[in-house]
């Protein structure tokens, strides 16, 4: 309830959100959304959602995009959701017409019993950000690289 509260002083709702469980049941149809994962190298590095493609944080305000489908559904997540949804808005500012944020961000996905993976597979590992963040961490071996 208290990470619910956070998020609602955080969050802009300049993006639509996703609950984790709605997207864990997108990414098992047959046409999963493209999933955004907006963190640092090491964060992407510790743990993402499977199939997610790596965009810097830092490079948000000057990449292009080129070459992702415009209409195509895109899902963004960072760690619990704030940087994401400034992606969110730079890809509306792109002419992307289906984003959004995955609610919570990768908190609420592994808190909820998601799975995450690394570049050998499946693991319990989830880089918690910064001290301060990684109380709302619930699940999940905490690693910082």
């Amino acid at each position: 309830m208290l990470y619910k509260q956070l998020l609602r002083t955080l969050y802009r709702n300049t993006v639509p959100t996703v609950p984790a469980a709605a997207l864990a049941q997108e990414l098992a149809a047959p046409a999963p959304p493209l999933l955004l994962d907006v963190r640092t190298p090491a964060e992407y590095r510790v743990s993402h959602l499977r199939g997610a493609q790596f965009v810097p944080f830092d490079s948000i305000a000057t990449a292009p995009f080129a070459g992702l489908d415009r209409s195509q559904p895109v899902v963004v997540y960072c760690s619990v959701g704030v940087r994401s949804e400034r992606l969110g808005e730079r890809l509306h500012a792109l002419g992307f017409r289906n984003v959004r944020n995955l609610y919570g961000g990768l908190f609420e996905w592994v808190n909820e019993g998601h799975p995450v993976v690394d570049s050998t597979g499946p693991t319990t590992n989830v880089h918690p950000y910064s001290p301060f963040w990684s109380p709302w961490l619930k699940r999940g071996r905490k690693v910082y690289e």
